[in-house]
């Protein structure tokens, strides 16, 4: 059954990050479970863990819908992504081991190179994102800071479905996570947390500007037609 449920979670959890499941789409546990061949209970499970997670909440009589994303939350989120980041990446720089950042500074180096890749969801640049969070996470060595850090990556991973692509700004971004590596693998606590927010307000300002873009300037809640517009942008 933990089985069942954990393959049931991964997937509508997924589907969420992506928006193959919009804001506000009914989780019903009857067709969840015929969908996935289980029983109800270990679907019931799965949408426990959704809802713990803060991607599906309870609305009126229609049980469980998938959590709105709304845009005056993002500066919420922000903040509290600040606090915890500068201040893993000051801890990454005092208990790091060097391999893995002086492999990232290489690899965040060629990141020109990879933003010539014509793949629009720009995979490849993010999957380089994911490993420099992983070796901060590792190099951490406090799970309750990384487990803090987790759930905030789980909310701004939807709000990533609904900027723009900016070509410029992701090399920018780059370039903010190379200091931050640089200060890192130098051993330089403080210069680790400061690139940190800088980086951080930076990515702030991009993401407001590109939802108040996608929005049409309303910063009210964000549903699939956002999303489809977004999409429909040429790239």
């Amino acid at each position: 059954m933990a089985r069942a449920s954990e393959t049931a979670y991964a997937a509508l959890r997924e589907e969420i990050l992506s928006w193959d499941l919009a804001p506000g789409t009914v989780l019903a546990e009857v067709e969840l479970s015929g969908r996935f061949g289980i029983s109800r209970t270990p679907v019931r499970e799965a949408l426990a863990r959704l809802v713990a997670d803060g991607l599906a909440e309870p609305q009126g009589g229609r049980g469980l819908v998938v959590s709105p994303v709304e845009a005056e939350n993002v500066t919420e989120l922000f903040e509290l992504r600040q606090a915890l980041e500068a201040q893993a990446a000051s801890l990454a720089a005092e208990r790091r081991e060097l391999a893995p950042f002086r492999a990232l500074q290489d690899q965040l180096r060629e990141v020109p190179a990879l933003l010539t890749d014509p793949d629009p969801g720009r995979h490849a640049y993010y999957d380089l994102v994911a490993r420099f969070d992983d070796a901060v996470d590792e190099a951490v060595q406090n799970p309750f800071l990384v487990s803090a850090l987790s759930a905030v990556r789980t909310h701004l991973a939807r709000l990533r479905r609904l900027s723009r692509d900016n070509p410029a700004r992701l090399l920018e971004a780059a370039r903010e996570h190379l200091l931050i590596v640089d200060a890192i693998v130098d051993g330089d606590a403080r210069l680790a947390a400061d690139a940190t927010r800088v980086h951080l307000y930076r990515s702030l300002r991009s993401t407001l500007g590109s939802l108040d873009r996608s929005l049409g300037g309303n910063p009210t809640l964000i549903d699939s037609t956002a999303v489809r517009e977004k999409d429909a942008t040429p790239r």
